[in-house]
């Protein structure tokens, strides 16, 4: 079966099923992720741990994702695509299950740990299988539908994740993430196209090679920052509604869906004001982000701005996402999956650093505004490789002597 092509209208062209499906299958990836910030008290009361403690699942998820992601597409790096995807499936209902049974708190983080090697293979496969699928030309839009998978799940699967988590426990959630990961193994095998015999053989040393552009290693520092200053504060954001802003924790699901509204928002128009002009995306989504982390600072008392505040968050801390990942699948050209890998790695690289701090932040005198403080902090940093980047996209696009190389990026720089 050939590739999934995108057949042209008359107006923009339309994407193939197939990226609707792998958006899907991001969602569950990004439900399990996140959904514990929802319902960190819970966990903490039945399990007998301090919430900070709690927190450490959010954590190992991001460090399993750090180390697991270029490790696992390396090691399915010859499996059919169509086959690794499904693979990553299983796994990642097996681990849930366990989660949803086990009353040992360092089992649940090994298997936090595993479901992440198996959430990372799917995100990094998933990405070059979408970029692929669409071209150069609309990979970053593609990609924003993919990834809008995981902002979905910060609007539906999160909330209801922690409605029901508040109603009927706190495993519930796990059950039922288990149960949908092995449902969506069908559209994937339906969707995904096999992989024509005779093609080129993929190659760990190709794939290596393709790392020796610098600006894949800025778009990783960038992307690790960006996640490391909203996740900072999203991790525990429940704290901050309790204590500063005096919600009730019931409300919090609200707030959390609000982000999510915004998450979802941003990255699918990211993917697609990027196409044309990603540095404008990406510095006006560094500034406001830092903005925005200190407008929560200074306002987490007052509910309104709060609810305002979060949903900001998520519109313009996950606007640039699409936009990185597309970069760096794109500079890597021909041997474009551990490029993937390393990106959704970075991502967790800011997550668990951020989290983890922020965790130090919370007990510290600052309280529950802390976690904030420290993404605040983070997010100044975001400009440092943003800058650099654009300097060598210039300089890439015109160069001063010889013949131009090709930027290898599918989108094109700002002028």
């Amino acid at each position: 079966m050939p590739e999934a092509t995108v057949r042209p209208t008359a107006g923009t062209p339309r994407l193939p099923l197939l990226i609707y499906v792998l958006a899907a299958g991001v969602f569950l990836m990004g439900t399990t992720e996140f959904i514990v910030a929802g319902i960190l008290p819970g966990i903490a009361a039945d399990i007998g741990i301090g919430v900070a403690d709690a927190g450490l699942m959010i954590t190992v998820f991001a460090i399993g994702m750090i180390i697991g992601t270029p490790m696992m597409a390396i090691a399915t790096l010859k499996l059919q695509r169509r086959l690794a995807l499904c693979l990553s499936l299983a796994v990642f209902a097996v681990g849930h299950v366990v989660v949803a049974l086990t009353p040992s708190f360092p089992l649940i983080l090994g298997m936090r740990f595993v479901t992440a090697l198996a959430t990372g293979a799917f995100w990094a496969v998933a990405a070059v299988v979408a970029a692929k699928a669409v071209g150069p030309r609309l990979s970053s839009r593609a990609l924003g539908i993919v990834l809008g998978g995981g902002m979905l799940a910060n609007v539906v699967g999160v909330p209801l994740g922690a409605f029901a988590g508040q109603a009927i426990g706190w495993r519930g959630p796990f059950w039922a993430l288990a149960a949908l990961a092995l449902i969506a193994v069908l559209p994937i095998l339906k969707q995904v196209p096999v992989e024509p015999a005779g093609g080129p053989v993929p190659s760990v040393k190709a794939e290596i090679a393709g790392l020796r552009d610098v600006r894949i290693w800025l778009v990783l520092g960038g992307a690790a920052i960006v996640c490391g200053s909203s996740l900072a504060a999203y991790s525990f954001i429940s704290p901050l509604l309790t204590e500063n802003t005096g919600m009730a924790a019931s409300a919090v699901p609200l707030v959390l869906l609000a982000y999510g509204v915004g998450a979802l928002i941003g990255s699918n128009l990211g993917g697609r004001l990027g196409t044309h002009r990603p540095y404008g995306v990406l510095f006006t989504s560094a500034a406001a982000t830092f903005l925005v982390l200190v407008g929560l600072a200074l306002f987490s008392h007052l509910p309104i701005p709060t609810l305002v505040l979060a949903f900001l968050l998520g519109l313009f801390g996950m606007s640039t996402n699409p936009i990185l990942i597309g970069k760096a699948v794109g500079y890597a050209d021909e041997a474009p999956t551990l490029a993937s890998a390393l990106s959704t790695s970075s991502f967790n690289v800011g997550t668990a650093v951020g989290s983890w701090i922020a965790g130090f932040a919370l007990e510290s005198a600052l309280g529950a505004t802390g976690p904030v403080v420290v993404g605040a902090a983070i997010a100044v940093l975001y400009f440092l490789p943003l800058t650099a980047l654009l300097v060598k996209d210039r300089r890439a696009e015109h160069p001063r002597a010889g013949n131009a190389r090709p930027i290898g990026d599918p989108v094109a720089v700002d002028t």
